[in-house]
């Protein structure tokens, strides 16, 4: 009896074990938010910060692995500075303490290579108009190989001067964009740069709204714009009927942009468009989803809005949340709809409505992690709690949960802000940044730490950022302002820098491209010869007018005197040409005293004319 006991003993004991096992492995394989602590970089004296410490506000954060991200942030002075942070797969860690920006953008053209949208420096004002020019999210820094390879700006106060972006994307390392506020008065459309591997060049989209996001889905860009009664709209686009989404082709395209009018979003009665604010987008490698609040200003005579949630999965488009959405009239987000004259009282229930901050994709397509926010959780500033919840194709939401967890709350872990930023790079591995820039991350136990991305262009400090191609040289009108110690990059407010007719001795990037010579051999063969300062990239595009008619294919080429050949037809004979390079090294730099300083370009205005049985050509 003693022995079947002890029997029965060990059985239960080896089955409670197990159940043990089973239950540490089950934890360690669901994935849960947990917030993820960055130590801030060295402070000015070489100390370390004792404690982990906010970034200060999250402009955006983008992965091109789940082991290699970055993000850019403005800064938590004095102890973090404006700049950009990368993650290795164990910790985030300073990258760079400039290129920063006050709301930025991040745009990866390839695994070393990608492009910020940042703040501008003191030396943008038009001496002619005078005063502090605007500098937030105006310029571009371009992030290579480990180093901030170029940055480019414009002097403020005119016609072409940059206006402040909001959207970044990038098809490859020769095909990048850049969109944001709609051009100054007078001007019809919306500011875009767009970077074809060697030049960056204004090229507006004439429809007119602000772009608010630009995300890359089925090698297509994807751009979401904002719809406003204000706008100036080209012949084209309708003021009834406008499209909140426009499709960015490939370079070679004769008109880059394309509005889709896919059927959605769907609007309740009497709701106009613009009652409807722009759509926040995430792509995954399944599908593409956009989220949309009501206006903070919705046009007079408009019904009211609702919080509306789409996915667009193999091509049909599908309204989640939103008018028409449930047929049982539920929403999940916004609580209270007001009638078209509110009382008081249906007023303070409408400052709960909740709202989607932003839209983080899963890889398959099925599902979405939703960042939540509403006035009363704002309103809370650094007492906020994080908001988020998951999306399901089916319409279910799951998952809602505030940050940090009840958990992390009993561990002392206190509230870091109202969620504001979401990623998700892969499966069960989604990241959240908070108002007050603390970052979230849903991961498993088990997955929690990656493999170490160990590449040194992802190692940092970086901390030069060269002048600004676009900007002349310019002097101060007042003697240096005494900045030692100050970290980060010089606020306006400290400086104004002026335009100068006088160009002081400088070094400037001596251009990719120069040389350029064309010839026609064998009668309709254009051979074009020119020099590469280095190796370089390098395609030739016909066009005639806008349609391009003949192309070579991209070809890799040391520096030196190269050149390129391209057969043309004499019936589509074209009217402009473009050597398109993309540098595979850095460019020397050059005095702006010294000889031969002269920039070449790549569009061609003058092209050899072919011969026939007729004579010349027109």
């Amino acid at each position: 009896m003693r022995r079947s006991l002890a029997t029965i003993g060990a059985i239960v004991a080896l089955v409670l074990l197990l159940a043990a096992i089973v239950a540490g492995t089950a934890a360690a394989e669901t994935p849960e938010w947990r917030l993820e602590p960055v130590t801030p970089p060295a402070l000015p004296d070489g100390q370390q910060a004792p404690v982990p410490i906010g970034l200060g506000k999250i402009g955006d954060i983008s992965f091109w692995a789940p082991n290699r991200g970055v993000l850019i942030t403005a800064g938590n002075p004095p102890t973090v500075p404006p700049g950009v942070w990368a993650y290795n797969g164990q910790r985030w860690h300073e990258l760079s303490n400039v290129c920063g920006a006050t709301d930025g953008r991040i745009a990866w053209a390839g695994p070393e290579d990608f492009w910020t949208v940042s703040d501008g420096r003191p030396g943008q004002v038009n001496s002619e108009q005078g005063g502090a020019p605007p500098l937030a999210d105006n310029t571009l820094c371009h992030f290579l190989g480990g180093r901030v390879v170029a940055s480019y700006g414009s002097l403020a106060f005119r016609g072409d001067s940059y206006q402040a972006m909001h959207a970044a994307g990038c098809l490859g390392a020769a095909d990048c964009w850049f969109a944001g506020d709609p051009l100054p008065e007078g001007q019809v459309g919306a500011f875009h740069l767009h970077w074809n591997g060697s030049t960056l060049a204004e090229q507006p989209n004439p429809q007119g709204h602000a772009v608010e996001d630009i995300r890359l889905f089925n090698e297509r860009l994807y751009e979401s714009v904002r719809l406003s009664p204000g706008d100036l709209l080209s012949e084209e686009e309708s003021v009834f009927a406008p499209s909140v989404l426009h499709l960015i082709r490939p370079i070679g395209e004769e008109q880059p942009f394309l509005s889709l009018t896919p059927g959605v979003p769907e609007y309740a009665s009497g709701e106009f468009p613009q009652a409807l604010d722009f759509l926040h987008l995430s792509g995954s490698e399944a599908a593409l989803w956009g989220a949309a609040n009501p206006a903070a200003e919705p046009p007079a005579g408009s019904a009211p809005a609702e919080v509306t949630v789409l996915r667009d999965l193999g091509g049909a488009w599908s309204q989640l949340i939103g008018p028409n959405a449930d047929p049982e009239g539920g929403n999940p987000f916004t609580k209270f709809i007001p009638a078209a004259e509110p009382t008081q009282e249906e007023r303070e229930k409408a400052k709960q409505n909740e709202v989607v901050n932003a839209v983080g994709a899963e890889p398959e397509g099925e599902h979405a992690w939703l960042a939540l926010g509403s006035p009363a959780n704002s309103s809370l500033g650094a007492l906020a709690p994080a908001m988020v919840a998951r999306l399901s194709g089916d319409k279910t939401v799951s998952e809602r949960q505030t940050l940090p967890s009840a958990q992390e709350t009993s561990e002392g872990v206190g509230p870091k802000g109202a969620a504001s930023k979401l990623t998700c790079p892969a499966a069960n591995d989604c990241w959240l940044t908070t108002s007050q820039g603390w970052l979230f991350h849903l991961s498993s136990a088990a997955e929690r730490y990656l493999p170490l991305d160990g590449d040194p262009a992802f190692a940092g400090p970086i901390t030069f950022r060269p002048a600004d191609q676009g900007i002349p040289s310019v002097a101060p009108d007042a003697p240096p302002v005494d900045d030692s110690g100050l970290p980060g990059e010089l606020k306006a407010s400290q400086a104004v820098l002026v335009e100068t007719t006088t160009e002081p001795e400088s070094r400037v990037t001596v251009p990719l491209v120069s040389n350029i010579r064309t010839r026609l051999v064998h009668g309709s063969t254009l051979r074009v010869s020119f020099h590469l300062a280095v190796k370089a990239r390098v395609r030739l595009l016909a066009k005639r007018k806008r349609k391009i008619v003949a192309r070579t294919p991209e070809r890799t080429f040391a520096a030196g005197n190269r050149k390129l050949e391209v057969r043309l037809d004499l019936r589509r004979w074209p009217t402009k040409l473009d050597l398109q390079g993309h540098a595979l090294a850095p460019l020397p730099t050059t005095s702006t005293r010294g000889p031969g300083v002269n920039s070449v370009g790549t569009d061609f205005r003058t092209l050899p004319q072919p011969r026939s049985l007729l004579g010349e050509l027109p």
